[in-house]
């Protein structure tokens, strides 16, 4: 018996060893990006890069702002395409769907568009928007960011549409609420704060994606508010200023990376602290 009882604890001590070091492990290559952006970037961050036009191919000075501008525009047109679209669809699932089988169907398509590359859905929005107008265009990378934020909403949504309980919808029922009015009066409220979480968690997936705006909205080294014609973004400019042979060209794209990084890092922060204060109530 007490040899069973010391070959447990030295078993227990062995994992808690090997997955301390994997913890470690993975917390000094955190470490190490984070560190590299901030000594790389931090040196170039300036005003000028905010607020500064793109630079001409061997000046020193310029910024992002046309890139920072066409990432939001695209960004906040994605938003305002996906979100929707994403928490009816969750509804739908938890609400009316339920258990059957279209129901059951729409949440393996999500499930799988959760692993699909994000240049599959680049390419297909390529197919579908750029090729037929002939011009890539701003719109069509919202679409391609649209695409990609909904099988994350929509799982969100359903996951915490089915944590509500049962009775407050049967309470809101024999009050004689409509079920319209049951799902926005009383469901909502009651999961509101996990669909938000949802919701920033997956304007954090699509902020730092590169391979689907390069076959949509493209690039374009001027500021545009044109959304159907190309525009510039964060990310494909931090691509083509990394490979370019001009040193600022270079130090900017440093910049762009630790402005998306922490960017990213900052909606995940706010997604996570938004679902533990949920948890604490």
């Amino acid at each position: 018996m007490v040899d069973a009882f010391k070959r447990r604890k030295i078993v227990n001590n062995i994992v808690l060893i090997f997955s301390t070091f994997a913890a470690i492990f993975g917390i000094l290559w955190l470490i190490w990006i984070l560190g590299t952006l901030i000594y790389k970037g931090g040196s170039t961050l300036s005003w000028e890069v905010f607020v500064g036009n793109p630079p001409a191919p061997g000046d020193n000075t310029g910024g992002l702002k046309h890139a920072i501008i066409g990432q939001f525009l695209i960004v906040s047109i994605a938003v305002v395409i996906g979100v929707p679209i994403g928490i009816l669809a969750g509804t739908f699932l938890s609400e009316y769907g339920k258990n059957s089988r279209l129901a059951n169907i729409v949440r393996d398509i999500s499930d799988i568009l959760m692993s699909v590359p994000s240049i599959v859905i680049g390419t297909f929005v390529y197919a579908i928007l750029v090729e037929p107008f002939g011009h890539f265009m701003g719109i069509s990378g919202s679409v391609a960011l649209a695409i990609m934020m909904l099988p994350i909403i929509v799982r969100t949504t359903d996951d915490m549409l089915n944590m509500v309980p049962g009775e407050l919808r049967e309470a809101a029922y024999a009050l004689g609420a409509t079920k319209s009015k049951v799902i926005t009066s009383v469901v909502y409220k009651g999961a509101i704060t996990g669909i938000i979480t949802g919701v920033i968690l997956a304007v954090a997936r699509i902020g730092g994606e590169t391979a689907p705006l390069l076959f949509t909205s493209f690039n374009n080294n001027f500021l545009t508010y044109n959304v159907f014609q190309p525009m510039a973004s964060l990310t494909v400019t931090m691509y083509d200023y990394a490979m370019s042979p001009y040193q600022y060209w270079q130090k900017l794209a440093w910049a762009a990376a630790i402005i998306l990084t922490f960017g990213v890092l900052a909606l995940n922060l706010i997604g996570r602290a938004i679902a533990k204060w949920k948890f604490k109530k």
